[in-house]
């Protein structure tokens, strides 16, 4: 029997970094929200402890399969052997959880395979991002990641831009000049529609933003692109970048931004998607 899971893009519309442990971790507070594009996992149940993994799909080039990958070290901390094979349709190092998100997927495909139960920390220990992708729907994330609140959030009509660069996540964090800034407010507003949770979301921050700027210029560029779009609502990177996000006024004006910025940047990978 295989087991089918989908491990859709996370997407930060808001990062704040509120502090750093003794431990040197640092302490976030984001809305998330997931798109309905991704990545697509296959898990295959054998006898013994034994983990395989073939990665196919268009953005699968110079992606381990050997232990450094997350889903191979997922499916290990279950203790359980298996063949995955997963379709990579996400850039790694993007800012959108690529890696995190097929560790949840691995994490839930096995759990519901072999009826155990997932691991008591939810994943944290493969990364921050995990415990919130393991139930991919609007969220607030908290501390090192482990704090996850589900948000009644109204769906939004986005596009994904990455100029193809990777991005460090610890040169990021090692560029922040501020560790300790402001938090969200302790009550997330409710919002009836998505303009008026874009309105709320543009009074955010993204603190990564500034040290990612250093690193990868280009994604000024990104953002200033997705600016210069009819309808957009709101233009904001992504976790720790590269890739940006813009919510745009409906499906329409999303679809023809992203055949626009296609056109002009040929070599970007831009994607129209859903975002709840």
């Amino acid at each position: 029997m295989t087991i089918k899971e989908f491990a859709g893009a996370k997407v930060n519309l808001c990062l704040h970094v509120t502090g750093q442990r003794a431990d040197r971790y640092h302490l976030l507070d984001s809305v998330v929200m997931f798109a309905d594009l991704g990545d697509h996992l296959h898990i295959s149940l054998r006898p013994g402890r034994d983990v395989s993994l073939q990665i196919i799909g268009p953005m699968a080039q110079g992606v381990p399969e050997g232990p450094q990958n997350l889903v191979v070290r997922a499916a290990q901390s279950m203790g359980l052997g298996c063949h995955l094979r997963l379709e990579k349709h996400l850039p790694a190092a993007a800012g959108i959880g690529g890696g995190s998100a097929d560790a949840a997927a691995t994490l839930r495909g096995l759990a519901r395979a072999s009826g155990q139960p997932l691991p008591p920390d939810q994943g944290l220990a493969l990364g921050a991002d995990v415990p919130v992708c393991l139930q991919p729907r609007a969220a607030r994330m908290q501390g090192i990641g482990e704090v996850v609140t589900a948000l009644p959030l109204p769906a939004l009509h986005a596009v994904l831009v990455n100029p193809r660069v990777g991005v460090p996540t610890a040169a990021v964090f090692q560029g922040l000049a501020q560790k300790t800034n402001p938090a969200l407010p302790d009550e997330i507003p409710a919002f009836a529609k998505a303009q008026a949770l874009c309105a709320w979301l543009a009074q955010q921050r993204n603190d990564l933003e500034a040290p990612a700027l250093q690193v990868q210029p280009v994604i000024g560029q990104v953002l200033a692109a997705l600016r210069d779009q009819p309808g957009l609502w709101l233009a904001r990177m992504s976790g720790s970048g590269a890739t940006c996000v813009g919510v745009f006024s409906g499906a329409d004006t999303a679809a023809g931004a992203a055949k626009a910025l296609q056109a002009a940047q040929p070599h970007w990978w831009v994607a129209p998607c859903q975002l709840s």
